[in-house]
């Protein structure tokens, strides 16, 4: 019977693989046989991932320390991918980083520092690994955007997040339009809330808890293993037809 999503031996970069959704997404990977390229800043971090994957899966893996706000570094990183294995199938955008303060709270540097991650990021990779997948004529992109790139949890405080999100679904869009006819899809996953090192301090807030009871008609977070799924459609030939989509895993939150 066809493995409609066969993803063996493909490489897959995935940035901000450290933790949070791109290690959960790594893993995803590995554990599917594809040769891994893990991109964070956090050495030592990246070392563990990397000595994991290999005892766990036995699949190949390298990573490089890298900052998505540095395209210098971006440009050097993605080169050793592509001297190390030839080419890149799949591109993960997953770094990412969060912020809760209202506008009037909110300096402009902390605006400026957000969007560069969290948007700008999200672009230079693209545009330096997209180099590649035009050449090879072949590539799958996904990007991590939010619930956040559609609504915005009740009260706010999540200016600069949600705008950098809404920026990716539509970049995204843009993408999938322009390289279409290099046979390359480019795609966006929705999360709502999972516990990851990111978010851990917002889910520790007075009343947080009670924000997601209400307003997710799951009732819950998102659990490990809950993005796998799709994350492995959207890099597999399976989805060789769906491309600028932003995709919600959410328990029902955007649904209402």
């Amino acid at each position: 019977m066809k493995n409609y999503f066969d993803i063996k031996d493909k490489v897959a970069l995935v940035t901000g693989a450290s933790s949070g959704l791109g290690w959960q997404i790594a893993q995803a990977y590995a554990s599917q046989g594809a040769k891994l390229a893990l991109f964070a800043r956090r050495e030592e971090r990246l070392q563990e991932n990397v000595a994991e994957i290999e005892e766990k899966f036995g699949t190949e893996v390298m990573y490089a320390v890298t900052d998505v706000a540095d395209v210098e570094n971006i440009a050097e990183s993605v080169k050793k991918v592509i001297d190390h294995y030839g080419r890149i199938d799949i591109l993960v955008n997953a770094a990412g980083m969060g912020n809760n303060k209202p506008v009037m709270d909110q300096t402009t540097e902390e605006w400026d520092h957000h969007i560069k991650i969290d948007l700008s990021g999200v672009y230079y990779m693209c545009a330096e690994v997209g180099k590649y997948m035009i050449e090879q004529e072949y590539g799958k992109i996904i990007n991590i955007g939010s619930i956040h790139s559609r609504v915005i949890f009740p009260g706010g405080g999540i200016s600069a997040y949600s705008s950098a999100k809404g920026g990716v679904m539509n970049l995204t869009k843009n993408l999938a339009v322009e390289w279409a006819k290099y046979n390359i899809t480019v795609n966006a996953i929705g999360p709502a809330v999972f516990a990851t090192e990111l978010t851990q301090d917002t889910i520790d807030l007075d009343g947080f808890m009670d924000l997601i009871v209400a307003y997710c008609p799951a009732g819950r977070l998102g659990e490990p293993g809950e993005l796998d799924g799709l994350a492995i459609y959207l890099a597999s030939d399976a989805s060789s037809y769906c491309t600028g989509q932003l995709i919600c895993v959410d328990g029902g939150w955007t649904a209402i």
